[in-house]
């Protein structure tokens, strides 16, 4: 019970301390500025209305700089990338070819090395050897 009466009392009390002018202040934004009756009072309200739309601009223009620079920054960063990725394909693409290309050179290269010559039959097995007759 004493915590709920020193509780109400310490917010009645804040509430009295707060002043009043600062309950009361302006939500900045666009006012409607034909209200005003005075010339005065008419060209503050137009300058408030001026004020915040150029800091909203400003902001806003910021705020847009910095997702531009993060999407040139990611556009670099992919561009990067794929040059990297265009690098490993071409190497092995033409690791491919290179592959592709050794075992016709192997299976050509002998037939162009050795000329071609009209080959002998063997000789028979059962006949005996010409030029060991020939020296006895």
């Amino acid at each position: 019970m004493n915590g709920r009466i020193v509780l109400t009392l310490s917010v009645l009390a804040a509430w009295f301390v707060i002043p009043r002018a600062a309950l009361a202040q302006d939500v900045p934004g666009i006012e409607i500025c034909t209200a005003e009756k005075t010339m005065e009072r008419r060209t503050s309200c137009l300058q408030s209305n001026i004020d915040f739309l150029q800091k909203t601009m400003a902001r806003l223009a910021a705020d847009h700089q910095q997702k531009i620079d993060a999407a040139n920054r990611q556009i670099e960063a992919l561009k990067a990338s794929a040059a990297s990725l265009q690098k490993i394909v071409d190497d092995l693409q033409a690791a491919q070819r290179k592959t592709a290309e050794d075992p016709n050179r192997k299976a050509q290269a002998p037939q162009a090395k050795e000329p071609p010559q009209a080959k002998e039959p063997p000789p028979a097995k059962d006949a005996p050897p010409a030029a060991k007759e020939g020296g006895k």
